[in-house]
């Protein structure tokens, strides 16, 4: 099994892979998250995972003169797409009011890109979950806020929380890549890269 790096630092995705009882090591290094204009939604969170992984392998490459040594980078990133529109991570509580407020009734696409980055290339996918939520009230939208604070999450919300036990209506596709991480694919590409390496 070669050496799995997380390129982030969200305690959900490292939460995701303690659960799938895959060894790993955290390596964050700061990453421009920005992405070109005109890209197609659904690429935008691969290219973002990709800039993730760069940058953690040139600091490796730094740390080991050069030598990238049987490791794979794993990276992430995930957004949450309403009529063809990426909502990003809430600015503040009037933020993440109006943005629960716009998902509040209505299914909504959450998209994670994932790249694992190994000395031979790279393997880059992305898997696509609809989220259908209940309509929700002013005071559910300002009690979540107000009590949990959703402000480092796309679409401020998060789907083992509050809100996703009481306010979500049906999930169809991973429930896991809500979370920040489709799993078991990645558990599956990890193991198939693990034997052609």
């Amino acid at each position: 099994m070669r050496k799995i790096i997380l390129a982030s630092q969200s305690p959900r995705r490292k939460q995701l892979l303690e659960w799938a009882e895959i060894p790993f090591e955290i390596v964050i290094r700061s990453t421009d998250e920005t992405y070109p204009e005109g890209l197609n939604t659904a690429d935008v969170p691969i290219y973002i995972a990709k800039q993730k992984a760069v940058e953690v392998k040139k600091y490796i490459d730094e740390q080991s003169q050069g030598k990238f040594n049987n490791e794979i980078i794993l990276a992430a990133d995930t957004v949450v797409v309403l009529n063809s529109q990426i909502i990003g991570k809430p600015q503040h509580r009037e933020d993440a009011i109006s943005i629960l407020t716009a998902l509040s009734g209505r299914t909504h696409n959450v998209i994670t890109g994932v790249v694992l980055m190994h000395e031979k290339g790279e393997i880059a996918f992305s898997d696509i979950t609809s989220v259908e939520f209940h309509t929700l009230t002013p005071e559910q939208i300002e009690y979540y806020v107000d009590n949990y604070k959703p402000y480092d999450k796309a679409g401020a919300y998060a789907i083992q929380e509050w809100i996703g036990v009481t306010g979500i209506k049906s999930v169809a596709g991973d429930f896991y890549n809500v979370m920040g991480l489709p799993v078991s694919r990645v558990v599956q590409e990890i193991a198939r890269l693990n034997e052609s390496l």
